[in-house]
């Protein structure tokens, strides 16, 4: 027998959003990756503590990094806690990491890291973007086009 579930089962719960880096980058592919976690981690992501804003991810003898993440010490975490900042290991397919070791290698593109969610099983994962860097006249012109966008959905409403 199922059970049935709650409404609001199904939804993803955001622990942490990189929110700067859809302005920096021009994001390409977007990766559900899984993320390899120790017990204090995963208690110290439930209570909502973790900081993607200046990690990024790497591509290291066939694995995927994620490099500089900070998910502060569990605080009843005694001496079995967790390093902040240490390095940890994303899960992904063969393929989707040769995919990104190719880009990131023949067209000097990034891994960047845009959010780090429980799923709808319980499970932590990370939203991985393939993207390129912009550059100041890149991120001016971007804004315009969004702005510009904005203004045509309101005068359409309006109008329409």
């Amino acid at each position: 027998m199922v059970r049935p579930r709650h409404a609001s089962f199904d939804k993803k719960k955001v622990v942490a959003e990189n929110r700067r880096a859809r302005y920096d980058y021009a994001v390409e592919d977007v990766y559900e990756a899984g993320i390899v976690l120790t017990g204090t981690e995963v208690k110290s992501l439930r209570f909502g503590e973790g900081s993607i804003a200046e990690s990024y991810a790497e591509v290291k003898d066939g694995e995927v990094w994620l490099v500089n993440a900070n998910i502060p010490e569990f605080s009843h975490g005694n001496r079995f806690n967790h390093e902040p900042k240490r390095p940890r290991k994303l899960l992904l397919n063969a393929r989707e990491i040769n995919k990104m070791f190719g880009a990131v290698a023949r067209q000097g593109m990034t891994l960047v890291p845009l959010s780090v969610f429980f799923n709808s099983r319980g499970r932590a994962k990370v939203e991985l973007a393939l993207a390129r860097g912009r550059k100041a006249p890149d991120k001016r012109e971007h804004e315009k086009e969004k702005d510009w966008k904005r203004e045509q959905g309101r005068l359409l409403r309006q109008h329409g």
